[in-house]
């Protein structure tokens, strides 16, 4: 045991770089499980990245509900579904979050709860179809989302709790490059093996792989060691609404990061209407293969850049994320308006690609702003006012896309660019995370 300890401690040290013995802002206890939580951490992140490929709102279920002969309408609903569904809730989330010493035991919740919705996709796919089984799918996305939010609060409390401050966005972005990878390789393999037909048993398939995956990535995360931690200052869903509400006030620094926050959403937004292009070229399972591996790509070559970037400075990382979906976005318009070529399914992975780099910029920098910027006590208040506006802020956003009948795609393209290059700027201008608090006892206020 002492000879395997030893082993991941090197391997912790050689992945984090910096000293493994060197602990900031977590206790000597915790420090000496660092290492094995560390690795669990990105082993349950490895498999729901893998996850989230195979079953994604964004290119594998639209695709997914038209073979269900789904009306075509509702595939428009499933990204900012997914989205707000698991942002919203969270403020009425965080209060409970905070009566709890160990906080894992919702995200293992939540995590089982996701690997049920898939499975019960899989007969509403397989015998319903039609309307009744797209509506199906979208009520159990809407779980599948709640579920996510409840995990979101409890993910970034335990690795606060569990990993040293400098070593978490390297964490984040280990999770996404081996999930990535992983994805990569299933993408190929859909690419390559599965053809141009699209049997609806071959969807189904997709949605009992990735309920497992959801599985053993949630029992991952039931072995993490998670000390004790503070369960005073309970509030209630009101209490924690005015709480958090005196903090958009009084906290410029944490105001401006949601607006930068909520502008940068026009790097997710802008994606299906880059992959819908695809399906109506009429291309089958193997397109759809192409996109994935693009998106996989994009999350292996840009994962732990984005991650060491992110812990020497967040709001760089969300910033430069923002301006690579800009430049995506202008490429698109470029090739398309300027030299009039054809859209086609290679030219739209090239696109899907860059964006994909993009967006993992913007979520490692926000994630890894947030967590070291928000006070240790008052983190789950944080994490979940800043959600719950962003989930409102994202269905407003999305209404964009309904635009997209009047002004075209190409001027959706265009609004979602500005919406990039205003958020970019933005979070060039937040201040560092360790000033976004100014005074120390401005979070008591929240009392």
């Amino acid at each position: 045991m002492p000879e395997n300890s030893d082993t991941l401690e090197k391997a912790y040290e050689l992945l984090t770089i910096d000293d493994a013995r060197a602990c900031r802002e977590i206790p000597e206890s915790a420090c000496r499980e660092a290492p094995g939580n560390f690795f669990l951490n990105a082993g349950n992140g490895a498999l729901t990245k893998l996850a989230e490929q195979i079953a994604s709102p964004g290119l594998v279920l639209p695709w997914m509900l038209s073979a269900m002969g789904a009306p075509s309408s509702l595939s428009g609903f499933l990204v900012p579904l997914s989205r707000s569904g698991s942002l919203m809730p969270q403020l009425v989330v965080s209060s409970r979050i905070r009566k709890y010493a160990r906080r894992k035991y919702f995200w293992v919740a939540s995590g089982y709860t996701q690997a049920l919705s898939l499975l019960l996709m899989i007969p509403l796919t397989l015998f319903v179809g039609g309307l009744w089984g797209g509506i199906g799918i979208l009520l159990l996305l809407a779980l599948f989302s709640m579920a996510s939010g409840v995990a979101s609060v409890s993910y970034k409390d335990v690795m606060a709790k569990t990993i040293p401050k400098g070593k978490r966005g390297t964490l984040l972005s280990i999770r996404a490059t081996v999930g990535g990878a992983l994805a990569l390789g299933a993408g190929a393999w859909l690419m390559f093996a599965a053809g141009e037909d699209e049997p609806i048993l071959f969807y189904a398939a997709l949605l009992a792989v990735a309920a497992l995956l959801w599985f053993v990535a949630t029992t991952l995360f039931a072995f993490i060691k998670e000390e004790a931690g503070a369960t005073d200052g309970g509030r209630n869903a009101i209490e924690e609404a005015k709480n958090g509400w005196r903090l958009l006030i009084e906290q410029t620094g944490f105001r401006n990061f949601i607006i930068a926050r909520s502008l940068l959403l026009g790097v997710p937004l802008v994606i299906p209407f880059y992959s819908l292009f695809a399906r109506e070229l009429g291309a089958g399972l193997s397109g759809l293969g192409l996109f994935v591996m693009a998106n996989s790509l994009a999350m292996v070559l840009s994962s732990y850049f984005w991650g060491r970037l992110a812990d020497r400075s967040s709001k760089h990382a969300m910033a430069y994320g923002g301006l690579a979906g800009v430049a995506a976005a202008l490429l698109a318009l470029c090739l398309g308006l300027l030299l009039n070529l054809e859209y086609t399914a290679w030219w739209l992975a090239g696109i899907i690609f860059i964006t994909g780099f993009a967006q993992a910029g913007t979520r490692m920098g926000r994630k890894t702003y947030l967590v070291d910027a928000a006070p240790e006590k008052e983190r789950p208040l944080y994490v979940a006012v800043s959600n719950t506006l962003v989930g409102i802020i994202f269905l407003g956003s999305s209404l964009v896309g309904l635009l997209a009948g009047l002004i075209g795609v190409q001027g959706v393209i265009v609004a979602f660019t500005l919406m990039m290059l205003v958020g970019s700027v933005m979070a060039f201008r937040l201040p560092d995370p360790e000033n976004m608090v100014p005074d120390p006892e401005a979070a008591k206020s929240a009392h």
